[in-house]
C-alpha cells in the first residue's frame, strides 16, 4: 500500500467505509476453507497527522488496606500487633495473637499502661514465678511468649533479621531471643540477651541480628527466660534485612509492582480512609514519624488492625521507588456512617494541608522537617489529591469538597484535584481536575463498555477510572475470562485516552489468608506468591503511559462483536527501539481469522525484530494458584511475518499483542 498523507481528515479516511466492505468481501471469501471459523478486519491509521499522545499516567496501580495486603503482606514487619495495642487502650486487653510458652504456675502475663511512648502507652508485662537455680526451676527451654506473625513467619536459610524491643525490669535480666517453627520444635536461630538491672530499670532499646540456620515457611518468634523476674516489652519488632530497594517493603511483591511500570499509585484505600465511623479513619499524621511511636489504628470497614508501619512516608517512599506518581486519597471530613458539617471542615483541610507540606516542603518548613528526619531530605512529587472516596451523595460532600478545592488550590495551584462526583453523564457544579469513577461489573458487562467513554463530552475534567474490577460468578478468584473483559474495557480508555487520564484496577492485593475481596491482581502468603490473569493483562498495557495512540477501524463478520483492538507506538527504554504495538482481545469462544492493514506508517517493519506476546488458556475459566502459578500467564515468540499487511488467527479468549520493531533508517524490510 502506498505510503502517504492519510490523517483523520485525508482522503484514507474518507474512503475507508467503501475499503472496509471491499475488504470485507474480499477477506470472507478467501476464508471459505475456514467456514467455522469468525473473519475481521483491523486497518490502523499510522500516520503521525493522526497519531494522539496518551496520557503519562494512564495507567497504574491502586493499594488499598484489604485483604491484610500491607499489614502481613507488603510491608515486610514479621510480627503481629508488635506494640500490643490491638487490644485496645483499656487494660487488661487482649493480646492475640502473642501466647505464652509456659504453665500457670510458672508466668503470668497481662498489659499495662507503663510503656515509654506516649502514644500507644500499652505494654505487655511478663512475671517469671521458676527460676534458673533452687526448688523451683523452670522446665527446659524456659518460659516466655511467642508471636506467630501473620499466619507464620517466613524465614530463610542464611538470611538476616533484625530484632528490635523495647525492655525494662527491675531484676537482672536473661532472654533468649529465638527463631522457630511454629509448634517451637525446630530451631533456626537466636542469641541470648543478658543486662543488669541497673541497665534496663527504665525503658532500654535492645537490638540484634539473627542469622537463620534453616528454612521454614510457618515460623515464629520466642522470647524465653529461666530467670525470675518481672519483665514488661513493647515494640517488639523482626525485620528482614533484605527487602524491596532497603525501604521495609517485601521484595518479591515490591518487584511484581515495579514490573508493572505503573504510571501511579493511588493510596491508602477507598473505604480504609472513610472508616465505618470518623474514629477509626485513617490519618495521616498518625503514621509519620518514628515506627516505635505510631500508634497504629483498628480498620472497621476491614475489620483488623494495622499498626501503621506502613505509612503516609513510606507509601511515598514506595511511588518514588517504582517510578510512580502519589495519588493521594485523603479524609474529607465524611466516614461511611457520619460526616462533618462543611462549617466545621477547616481543620481537616488543614490536616491535609499539612500532609502536603510534608510530602512538599522543604527541609525548613515544620512537616517537611519531619519528613527529612525521616530520611528524605528532598521533596516528594505529589501532583494529585483524592478527595474523598465514593460520597459524592453524601449531604456534606459538595460543600466540603468546594472549601478543600479552594484552599488547597490557594497553596498549591498545580496540584490536581479528583472529585468524586461522576462528570460522565452531566456536567459537574463544582470545579474539579479530574473526575473519580469506579467500574465494578460482570465479565460481559465489563468488556460492552469498551464504548463507555466512546459519547463522553471533549471539554471539562478527565475521567480517572480508579477501580474497575470484573467481580461476581464470572471473576472467580481471578479468572481468564474476567482478565479478558477488563482488556477490552482498557483498550475502549486507549481509544479515549483524551477524556480518560488514569486507571487502575481493584483490589491489588490479597493474603490468601484473609480474602475478604476477590478478586485480586497479586495473591500471597507468608512466603509465595502469585499474579492472577488481571495481573498480566495489565503488562500488555504497560507500555501505554505516554505512547502514542493511532485510531484504527475494526469490522468484523459476526454480530455482536466479541473484538477489541488498538495500536499504539511506544519507546522500549530497554534496547533503546521504538514498537508499533497492536493488542487485540478475543472475547468470545470461536477462532477468529483477522486481517490487518496498517496505513500511513513512516518507518520500516523489521520483522525480525518483531514478537508477539499471547494470553490464553484451555478455558476461559482457570486460573493461576498456588500450585499451578504459571497456568495462564503471557507467551511471547518471534514474529517472522511482521509487516504492514498481515492475516493472523486469533485463539478463542486470548489477549494478544504484536509489537513490530519500526526501523526509521529503512535499513530493514517488512516481510510482506
Amino acid at each position: 500500500m502506498q505510503r502517504g498523507k492519510m490523517g483523520a481528515n485525508g482522503e484514507f479516511w474518507a474512503i475507508l467505509p467503501l475499503l472496509m466492505v471491499l475488504l470485507c468481501v474480499s477477506y470472507l471469501s478467501s476464508a471459505m476453507e475456514f467456514e467455522a471459523n469468525q473473519t475481521a478486519v483491523l486497518v490502523v491509521d499510522a500516520s503521525p497527522e493522526s497519531a494522539r499522545k496518551m496520557p503519562d499516567n494512564m495507567f497504574g496501580i491502586f493499594f488499598e488496606e484489604i485483604n491484610h495486603a500491607g499489614t502481613g503482606g507488603l510491608w515486610a514487619e514479621l510480627v503481629s500487633n508488635r506494640g500490643f495495642e490491638a487490644g485496645g487502650p483499656e487494660t487488661p486487653s487482649n493480646i492475640d495473637p502473642w501466647s505464652t510458652i509456659g504453665d500457670e504456675s510458672n508466668i503470668l502475663v497481662s498489659t499495662d499502661r507503663s510503656s515509654c511512648f506516649i502514644r500507644n502507652k500499652v505494654a505487655l508485662r511478663m512475671e517469671v514465678f521458676c527460676d534458673d537455680e533452687g526448688p523451683y526451676s523452670c522446665p527446659a527451654g524456659g518460659v516466655g511468649v511467642y508471636n506467630p506473625g501473620y499466619w507464620g513467619m517466613h524465614i530463610e536459610e542464611g538470611k538476616k533479621y533484625k530484632v528490635i524491643m523495647y525492655v525494662m525490669s527491675k531484676d537482672t535480666m536473661k532472654l533468649l531471643v529465638s527463631l522457630k517453627s511454629s509448634d517451637g520444635s525446630t530451631y533456626l536461630s537466636g542469641d541470648t540477651i543478658r543486662a543488669d538491672a541497673s541497665k534496663v530499670a527504665d525503658w532500654s532499646k535492645l537490638e540484634i541480628i539473627l542469622v537463620s540456620g534453616g528454612t521454614n515457611t510457618n515460623s515464629r518468634l520466642e522470647i524465653t527466660t529461666t530467670k525470675k523476674g518481672v519483665y514488661w516489652f513493647d515494640q517488639v519488632s523482626v525485620m528482614p534485612m533484605d527487602t524491596y530497594k532497603e525501604h521495609g517493603f517485601r521484595k518479591d511483591l515490591g518487584s511484581m509492582l515495579e514490573n508493572l511500570k505503573p504510571g501511579f499509585i493511588r493510596f491508602p484505600g477507598g473505604s480504609f480512609v472513610e472508616g465505618e465511623w470518623l474514629r477509626n479513619a485513617y490519618r495521616w499524621r498518625e503514621t509519620v514519624g518514628p515506627w516505635e511511636e505510631r500508634p497504629g489504628h483498628f480498620g472497621d470497614v476491614w475489620k483488623y488492625w494495622t499498626d501503621d508501619g506502613l505509612g503516609f512516608f513510606e507509601f511515598l517512599q514506595l511511588a518514588e521507588d517504582i517510578g510512580a506518581s502519589p495519588v493521594w486519597v485523603i479524609n474529607n471530613g465524611i466516614s461511611r456512617h457520619d460526616q462533618v458539617e462543611s462549617l466545621g471542615i477547616l481543620s481537616f483541610i488543614q490536616d491535609t494541608l499539612d500532609g502536603i507540606e510534608f510530602a512538599r516542603g522543604d527541609s525548613e518548613t515544620n512537616w517537611g522537617a519531619v519528613r527529612t528526619a525521616m530520611g528524605h531530605r528532598e521533596p516528594f512529587q505529589l501532583n494529585f489529591i483524592a478527595i474523598g472516596n465514593q460520597d459524592c451523595f453524601k449531604q456534606n460532600y459538595r460543600g466540603n469538597y468546594i472549601k478543600f478545592y479552594s484552599l488547597i488550590k490557594a497553596s498549591y495551584p498545580d496540584i490536581k484535584i479528583i472529585t468524586n462526583c461522576d462528570a460522565s453523564s452531566h456536567e459537574l457544579d463544582h470545579p474539579a481536575d479530574l473526575y473519580d469513577i469506579h467500574v465494578y461489573a460482570s465479565a460481559s458487562d465489563m468488556f460492552s463498555r469498551v464504548h463507555q467513554f466512546d459519547r463522553v463530552a471533549r471539554a471539562g475534567p478527565k475521567a480517572f477510572v480508579s477501580e474497575y474490577a470484573v467481580i461476581g460468578r464470572d471473576a472467580g478468584r481471578g479468572s481468564l475470562h474476567a482478565a479478558l473483559a477488563e482488556a477490552g474495557f482498557l483498550i475502549g480508555l486507549e481509544k479515549n485516552s483524551d477524556v480518560v487520564e488514569m486507571a487502575s484496577c481493584a483490589p491489588l492485593f490479597v493474603n490468601d489468608n484473609d480474602r475478604r475481596f476477590n478478586p485480586d491482581a497479586i495473591v500471597f502468603n507468608s512466603w509465595q506468591q502469585y499474579g492472577t490473569p488481571t495481573y498480566w493483562m495489565q503488562h500488555f498495557f504497560r507500555e501505554s503511559n505516554g505512547a502514542l495512540f493511532h485510531p484504527s477501524i475494526l469490522q468484523c463478520s459476526s454480530s455482536p462483536s466479541y473484538l477489541a483492538a488498538s495500536a499504539t507506538t511506544w519507546h522500549s527504554s530497554e534496547d533503546g527501539n521504538n514498537y508499533l504495538r497492536l493488542k487485540i482481545v478475543n472475547f468470545g469462544n470461536a477462532v477468529v481469522n483477522v486481517k490487518i492493514i496498517v496505513a500511513g506508517l513512516q518507518a520500516s517493519i523489521n520483522s525480525s525484530g518483531s514478537k508477539m506476546t499471547l494470553l490464553t488458556s484451555q478455558y476461559s475459566m482457570d486460573e493461576n494458584s498456588f500450585t499451578e502459578p504459571t497456568k495462564v500467564v503471557p507467551v511471547s515468540s518471534m514474529l517472522p511475518t511482521a509487516g504492514t499487511n498481515m492475516d493472523i488467527i486469533l485463539d478463542p479468549h486470548s489477549l494478544t499483542s504484536r509489537d513490530l520493531l519500526l526501523d526509521s533508517t529503512n535499513s530493514y524490510r517488512s516481510a510482506i
